[in-house]
């Protein structure tokens, strides 16, 4: 391979440090836009009992304020899944009952921001305030009721809002009960995840007019134009043919733009006015008005005999979904689908509810699921290792899955590598001097690439009269590099250098449908979609050849920038373009092509961390830490090994900083960057090391699996062990803050 497999640049990497590239607000065609900015509630729980504007609406540059009155009554998710959604249609734009502090309650739509903000302190709202449900300990089977009326949903989830239930489940493989009966230790412990906020450095954004043919145009920092699109003419209730959605770059999103926070609402405002609309949220509605990752409680049992072989696992899962439903079923489910897999001989069991409360909305975090299920299950390995002498490693080793037919790779040669380049037999516990102490800890987890059975990615390739391509896909490059990822695999099936492939991606007017950047599904289904494109491209552009070199196919070879017949005569990529869309060809190359998964090959990850515990003030740092990966063949080593180093970054903030606290009145506490704290690069400096273990995949793009989601799992279950080892004290809450090793440490 010539292109796939080397660490090229991203082909936007100049243009990024170098700010040019366009942005959703960049992209507002009308400096006349109006401003749109939403009226919150002050209250978790609360009825509408009225609601006046009227002074509000006198305001010179007030064009519209639009409350619960005004809008469609159709019910919608604004989950980023395709259809037919599993999560619950538990919402509208506007309701008469607000759920958490900062739902929406009224859209301002003015001439400028000050404006807006002018007449919305002059909008009279009377609430009748309702007891609600903050604790979502407390929310199964409340007489607080989050939704009192009944939600549709698309098929059976365990959906009951009597029981404030969204979702509920229950997986089983294997006698559990038989495994328990026949194990010599049982260890039962309860373990917390909080909810962590996305704190991407663009906020959610939306910009929307209407065009020559009175059609909404929405141009968005989202993960999902096509969800978009569909969730948005429900919500508005017209055709999708009337609705264009275009994504920009994206200033981040990991998985909190997997959710359609903001769209709604200019769209509306625009549709109504007929005029163009944007949002801006401020960095305290991002914070705190969009979506986090689900806060869980899992109860975790694991019993083995005495030589460390799992005889069974049960877990019990109460998971938070906030306000709405969104990712409700999905989320939650990962702690099963990623765990079982993992420990495919042991017998496993997991029950879960995920409940409504009056808090934000739970959403997709990168790891999903996967996260918080990793966080509990490796825990609890390591206790159960510790409780019988045995090295976690070894417990691993006797449990994990083996390496097969039908999974491609090894978890267990990821442990080896790991252990070597850790030297994880030698780390034992340091005493640094001054209270401060030294000590290692390690975990393993996997994820899935895309979804099987569901998502399918199309691409489309098109020759151009200049001899280049343009590669066109519906997925959304965020940071992480897809459209250079495509453009390898593109120029190296067509055989030509990647200055030759122009990549035009996301609007959903243009580009083929893809469901968009989430599952961890870019590099494994969009790419084989682009590796099918690529190969009909050859196809045709041999079959263009020799109609006009009048030689049969047989007698032709394709050489990427020219055809060759037998006797040397070439014709150039540029003059078969040409030619093609000339009178001459009258056929203008472009194929298309499709994919989805049958199945979702696993990439594993091992992770080994050393942390340095102050134990006089609990405070701790990662000194070292190291993780080995199997994502199959890195299509681009360089953009692998910094999905790697930004996950496990991730990873350490949800380990030891990120924390979301609400007060009694359901008024999240850290909606701002400066309360909520997440690790730099200066915190992690040059810590994190990164090493391939490699592996094919049958049925990946050129033997590749996904990256993006499964390197920030191992983080928070590594350092839990660590900081045990260092001080004898087991914290089973996230975040491991320095408060809580303070009181861990000197507890009686």
């Amino acid at each position: 391979m010539k292109i796939v497999n080397k660490s090229t640049k991203k082909i936007d990497s100049i243009g990024i440090i170098t700010g040019r590239p366009l942005y959703t607000d960049d992209l507002v065609i009308n400096n006349n836009s109006l401003i749109v900015k939403l009226l919150r509630s002050p209250h978790a729980y609360a009825r509408i009992a009225d609601i006046d504007t009227s002074i509000a609406k006198k305001i010179p540059g007030v064009e519209a304020i639009f409350t619960y009155h005004d809008v469609p009554n159709t019910m919608f998710t604004l989950a980023g899944q395709s259809y037919p959604e599993p999560s619950p249609y538990d919402r509208k734009i506007l309701d008469e009952y607000v759920r958490y502090v900062g739902d929406p309650v009224a859209i301002i739509a003015a001439i400028d921001e000050k404006t807006a903000e002018k007449a919305m302190k002059l909008i009279k709202v009377k609430y009748e305030v309702l007891e609600a449900v903050i604790d979502y300990e407390k929310a199964l089977d409340s007489d607080i009721l989050v939704h009192r009326e009944a939600a549709h949903t698309n098929y059976p989830i365990g959906y009951d809002n009597k029981r404030n239930v969204a979702s509920s489940y229950l997986e089983t493989k294997g006698d559990v009960e038989k495994g328990f009966a026949e194990s010599d230790v049982i260890i039962e412990e309860t373990y917390y995840t909080q909810p962590q906020i996305h704190a991407m450095m663009e906020t959610y954004r939306t910009a929307c007019y209407l065009d020559a043919h009175g059609r909404l145009n929405v141009i968005s920092s989202t993960q999902i134009p096509f969800h978009v699109r569909r969730h948005l003419a429900r919500a508005l209730e017209m055709p999708s043919s009337r609705i264009r959605v275009m994504k920009p770059k994206l200033g981040g999103g990991f998985g909190g733009k997997q959710t359609s926070v903001c769209e709604i609402y200019p769209a509306f405002v625009t549709m109504k006015t007929g005029k163009p609309s944007k949002i801006v949220y401020t960095r305290k509605e991002t914070q705190a008005c969009s979506n986090t990752r689900h806060a869980m409680r899992l109860k975790v049992k694991i019993g083995s005999d005495r030589e460390g072989n799992i005889k069974a696992i049960d877990i019990n899962v109460l998971s938070n979904t906030g306000a709405y439903g969104e990712h409700a079923p999905t989320v939650t489910a990962l702690v099963v689908y990623k765990t079982f897999p993992l420990y495919a001989k042991v017998p496993m069991r997991c029950k879960a509810d995920i409940v409504y409360s009056n808090t934000t909305v739970g959403g997709a975090f990168r790891g999903y699921g996967a996260t918080q299920g990793t966080f509990a299950v490796e825990s609890a390995v390591n206790e159960l290792a510790h409780k019988l002498g045995l090295d976690p490693t070894e417990v691993r080793m006797k449990n994990l899955v083996d390496q097969s037919e039908t999974v491609s790779g090894d978890i267990k040669k990821c442990i080896e590598i790991g252990k070597e380049a850790f030297d994880w037999k030698n780390r034992c516990v340091k005493d640094m001097g001054n209270g401060k102490v030294r000590a290692s800890g390690m975990a393993v987890t996997m994820q899935g690439s895309g979804i099987q059975g569901v998502d399918t990615a199309s691409a489309t390739l098109k020759l151009h009269d200049s001899g280049d391509y343009t590669l066109y896909v519906g997925v959304t490059d965020m940071g992480q590099g897809c459209d250079t990822v495509t453009a390898q695999m593109a120029a190296e099936i067509l055989e030509v250098p990647m200055e030759k492939i122009i990549v035009n991606s996301a609007d959903t007017d243009v580009s083929p449908y893809d469901p968009g950047a989430y599952a961890s599904s870019g590099t494994y289904v969009t790419g084989n979609a682009v590796i099918l494109a690529a190969k009909k491209m050859r196809e045709e552009v041999m079959k263009m050849a020799s109609f006009l070199m009048k030689t049969p196919v047989e007698e032709l070879e394709y050489k990427g920038e020219y055809v060759q017949d037998k006797n040397g005569n070439q014709l150039s990529l540029k003059e078969i373009g040409v030619r093609s869309v000339s009178f001459e060809g009258m056929n203008q190359i472009t194929t298309t092509a499709t994919w989805g998964g049958k199945t979702s090959p696993p990439p594993f990850i091992a992770s080994f961390a050393e942390v340095e515990v102050d134990t006089l003030t609990g405070e701790t740092k990662v000194v070292d830490f190291l993780s080995v990966v199997d994502c199959g063949l890195p299509i681009n080593p360089a953009l692998a090994q910094v999905q790697v180093e930004g996950g496990i970054a991730q990873g350490i903030g949800l380990a030891l900083y990120e924390d979301i606290q609400f007060d009694e009145r359901g008024k999240m506490k850290h909606d701002t960057l400066m309360q909520y704290k997440i690790p730099s690069r200066k915190d992690l400096g040059n810590n994190i090391k990164v090493m391939f273990s490699y592996s094919n995949e049958p049925t990946g793009p050129f033997g590749a699996k996904s990256i993006g989601e499964v390197v920030i799992n191992t983080a928070s279950p590594a350092i839990a062990d660590a900081i045990y080892n260092a001080t004898n004290r087991r914290l089973r809450s996230l975040p491991m803050t320095s408060e809580k090793i303070f009181w861990a440490i000197n507890e009686k």
